[in-house]
């Protein structure tokens, strides 16, 4: 028998705010878990209160472990699937062993009062998150809602903004919303300094450029958005390449021989759920995708310093590969092939007659798309404009059957 759990969540006003059924839950339940915070708003009562354990995850098979059988409820902040427990206890459980009863949400009452819509809004949760996830969503005149993972939330947020070009953007911390000690902070965040915020913040935001280079969210930044050394896929076969891995949500890219990591951040950038690990041969390139990874707002990329094939062995099955570089290399073709999922895509890029023998052959044999691709760029010649032509790219696209 696997433990059962109803999920209430409770807002800042406590017990006095919860409904009569979320009541009645609590009271009648055998064993209440949740925070510290959170028990010591419940009445007095003959019944099992136990905090969370920590590390939270790792601790709460044992801790459910513990009370199979018995009427287990847990208390949550607002709405307890918004970065809330329920949704970790659903991914343990299993979503029949999990009941949720929500509360009026964080990110509800800090629409409310800044008169935002739901529609006009994004929200970006950085509880237990890295702040740089915010930089994904940077674009002139959205509005955004910051899920803060404490005090100090607010003033890196700031940084963060000023550092790429939006310092002139207002914001909003709003502190214990629903409670009677409920407060806002308005600023600017180029001015916002290290001013601290009580724990339990949101931080609205209205997006304003101030320099900045704007950055789209279609694929094919300019190579200008990445620091690289010169190994970069260039921006024109950057998106062609990425049309073609067609990037979709929970779906996890290989990125091998990644150079700057441009394609596994752009796939990455396409949906807040898109994975990608980042293969690189060289201990700098792999330095530098991390950078590149955090300033673009990617900064969960996984980096893996080593050659191909033979780091490839160990690593979750892709459903998207793309080959950069080294698709010369003796077996590095076949383990991506054979890594691949089934109905997965597969993009290869080749500049030399070496690399586009080898795709001729595959292409021979397991067909997809041969492109080549030739971009040419306006540039001065004396006095006049012409093209200038830029190596031409072989690009081999191929989809995993199911029989394959």
């Amino acid at each position: 028998m696997s433990t059962r759990v109803t999920v209430v969540g409770i807002g800042a006003d406590g017990w006095t705010g919860l409904t009569a059924r979320a009541r009645d839950l609590v009271e009648a339940a055998d064993v209440v878990l949740g925070g510290e915070r959170h028990l010591a708003m419940l009445p007095p009562a003959e019944q099992v209160r136990q905090a969370w354990p920590s590390p939270l995850r790792e601790g709460l098979p044992a801790l459910l472990e513990q009370h199979v059988g018995k009427g287990v409820v847990a208390l949550a902040s607002g709405d307890p699937l918004v970065s809330g427990i329920a949704t970790t206890l659903v991914d343990l459980l299993g979503k029949d062993a999990v009941e949720v009863v929500p509360a009026l949400s964080s990110v509800a009452l800090a629409r409310a009062r800044m008169r935002w819509s739901a529609e006009s809004t994004e929200v970006v949760t950085l509880v237990g998150r890295d702040p740089h996830l915010v930089a994904r969503s940077l674009a002139p005149g959205l509005r955004l809602l910051v899920l803060s993972s404490d005090g100090s939330t607010p003033a890196e947020v700031a940084g963060l903004l000023t550092t790429a070009g939006y310092g002139a953007s207002p914001m909003t911390v709003l502190a214990d919303l629903g409670s009677e000690s409920e407060s806002r902070t308005d600023g600017v965040a180029a001015s916002w300094g290290d001013q601290p915020a009580p724990d339990l913040n949101v931080v609205a935001v209205e997006l304003v450029s101030s320099g900045a280079t704007v950055l789209g969210f279609t694929a094919g930044l300019p190579e200008g958005a990445f620091d690289h050394d010169g190994q970069i896929t260039k921006r024109d076969v950057r998106a062609s390449a990425l049309a073609r891995l067609a990037p979709l949500p929970g779906q996890l890219l290989w990125d091998v021989g990644a150079g700057a990591g441009s394609v596994a951040i752009e796939w990455m950038r396409a949906h807040p759920t898109c994975r990608s690990i980042a293969i690189e041969a060289r201990e700098d390139r792999s330095a530098r995708i991390v950078r590149n990874a955090s300033m673009l707002g990617v900064p969960s990329l996984e980096v893996l310093t080593g050659h191909a094939p033979e780091a490839l062995g160990d690593l979750e099955a892709p459903h998207a590969i793309f080959v950069g570089g080294g698709a010369t290399e003796d077996g590095v073709l076949d383990a991506c092939w054979s890594a691949l999922r089934p109905g997965g895509r597969l993009v290869v890029h080749g500049v030399t007659l070496e690399t586009e023998a080898v795709l001729a052959v595959r292409y021979a044999r397991l067909g997809g798309e041969l492109t080549r691709l030739h971009v040419e760029h306006a540039a001065p010649i004396g006095t006049f404009t012409g093209w200038t032509p830029a190596r031409a790219i072989m690009q081999w696209a191929v989809t995993k059957g199911d029989a394959a």
